[in-house]
This record gives C-alpha cells, sequence and structure tokens, in this order.
C-alpha cells in the first residue's frame, strides 16, 4: 500500500469511527468536510448542502467562508453543481466554472472568488431532504477524476445524517414512552383503576379531543406536578 493510500485509509477509518461515537450532526459532517480536504487531491475547501422538502437548502459544516459565500451564491442564483446536485440524484463536475456554459451567472461569481474547479455529490438522506458533498479547488480540473474518492465521503455524509436522526428518533420515542407511563401511574392513582384502564383512559381522552396522545400524558403530567406545587 502506498503512502497516498496509508493516509487516504487512515481517513476514512477515522471518520467510519466518529460515525459509531458521535450523535452530534454538526461535529461529525465537520470531521467529514475537513477529512475530505485533507485526503481528496486538490481539493481546498468542502462543504455540505442540505435541501429540504419546501425547497430551501442550507450549508452544514463549510471548511471556509469562501465555502460559505460560493454555496450561497448558488442557492440565490439557483444554479452551479452545488444546487444542481442537491436538486438531483447525480455527480456534477466542472474542470473550468468560470466558463463553464452550463452556469453562465454562477461561473463568473465562482471565479471571480477564486475557485476555479468544482465537483458536487448527492446523497438521500430521507424522505424530507436531500444532501450533497461540495468540493471546490482553486486549481483547474484538479478534481476531474476524483469522484471515486469523493463517493466515499458522500456516502459517509448520507450514513452520518441517518444515524443521528436514528438516535434522535429513539430518543424521542423513549421520552414519549417515559411520559404515557407516568400518565398511567397518575391515572391508576387518580381514578383508583388497574393499568390497562387507565392506557384506555388516555387513548379515550386523545381520540375524543383528535389529541396526540403524548401530549395528552403531558398534560396529565403537567397537571399532577401543579397539584403537587400547590400542596
Amino acid at each position: 500500500m502506498s503512502a497516498n493510500d496509508m493516509r487516504i485509509a487512515t481517513a476514512m477509518a477515522q471518520v467510519a469511527e466518529d460515525l459509531g461515537e458521535s450523535t452530534d450532526l454538526h461535529e461529525t459532517l465537520t470531521r467529514i468536510t475537513r477529512c475530505a480536504c485533507e485526503t481528496i487531491p486538490g481539493v481546498d475547501f468542502a462543504s455540505i448542502s442540505v435541501r429540504y422538502r419546501d425547497g430551501h437548502l442550507t450549508t452544514f459544516a463549510p471548511t471556509d467562508e469562501i465555502t460559505t459565500r460560493a454555496d450561497t451564491l448558488q442557492y440565490e442564483m439557483r444554479e452551479g453543481p452545488c444546487f444542481s446536485a442537491a436538486s438531483d440524484r447525480n455527480i456534477v463536475n466542472s474542470v473550468d466554472i468560470g466558463t463553464d456554459p452550463r452556469w453562465p451567472t454562477y461561473g463568473p461569481a465562482a471565479a471571480a472568488l477564486g475557485l476555479k474547479s468544482q465537483l458536487a455529490l448527492s446523497f438521500y438522506e430521507n424522505s424530507q431532504s436531500r444532501g450533497a458533498l461540495n468540493l471546490y479547488s482553486s486549481k483547474g480540473g484538479l478534481l476531474s477524476d476524483q469522484e471515486a474518492l469523493a463517493e466515499l465521503f458522500a456516502k459517509h455524509a448520507a450514513i452520518a445524517m441517518g444515524h443521528v436522526h436514528a438516535v434522535d428518533g429513539l430518543h424521542d420515542a423513549m421520552e414519549t414512552r417515559k411520559v404515557i407511563g407516568q400518565a398511567i401511574g397518575i391515572a391508576m392513582e387518580r381514578y383508583s383503576i388497574d393499568e390497562d384502564r387507565a392506557f384506555e383512559f388516555l387513548i379515550r381522552v386523545s381520540q375524543t379531543g383528535n389529541v396526540k396522545l403524548r401530549d395528552v400524558a403531558s398534560e396529565i403530567v403537567k397537571d399532577a406536578n401543579r397539584v403537587r406545587a400547590d400542596a
């Protein structure tokens, strides 16, 4: 294995380890974009764009202010590799962004920032949003043969976002179960009924009032806490 291959393998192993250790989305994505700059030949700057279902885009983990500015230009102009990759499932490569006829407005603006070439790779996160890894170079043409390596980082970003949301979903489910359990206990004590009847009571209130079961349970717990505080 060459020194370059070893460096790449080490970087990817570190990113993979980060995915298992961190549930902080910003921290994990920042490590991914930083490692992309350190590992992929020719990459000077990197960021991740997320396009939400309502159409608006947001930048995560930019490695430099110039990246944020370039991303924002593409969002506002609605053109450029970053915008295209976040809007459609594809890989968009421009070896000379300043003269690329596909982006007559963004291209010259990017060149004015000192950017020469750009590579953007889309990845799907879930039905609510779509992401893209954005790679920028201050030298022309250097990213044209880096798509395979860049795809590894894009896949890591997709896994990271899915992992964090899975953890968040599990946390929400546990919190919901906890508050419903508390409400059942309160109903059992207040109305002298068993656990099954208490749960049926919560469901009946939820259906009658057209209110989510968790919200019903939360209100019962809050009311009980207020009574205890006033006692």
